[in-house]
């Protein structure tokens, strides 16, 4: 279990989760809540969607502003 515990918190620590997501897991885990955790981690998941989407957006707005420039130059 303690091996299980760390690999939660380490990939929650590489997926930008935070320290209080990674806390929650623990807790979850330590009290055999399995369905509760992996709600839990589907929540966390769709925050980092929604980040993905938010910046995918102005990375577009960038390409939009480098297609106009090229435009321009031609």
């Amino acid at each position: 279990m303690e091996n299980q515990l760390e690999n939660i918190t380490a990939a929650l620590e590489h997926a930008g989760c935070g320290r209080q997501a990674a806390q929650k897991a623990v807790i979850l885990l330590e009290a055999g809540m399995e369905e509760d955790l992996i709600h839990h981690l589907r929540l966390c998941r769709c925050e980092k969607m929604d980040d993905l989407h938010r910046l995918q957006k102005q990375i577009d707005c960038l390409d939009g502003l480098i297609r106009q420039m090229k435009k321009k130059d031609r």
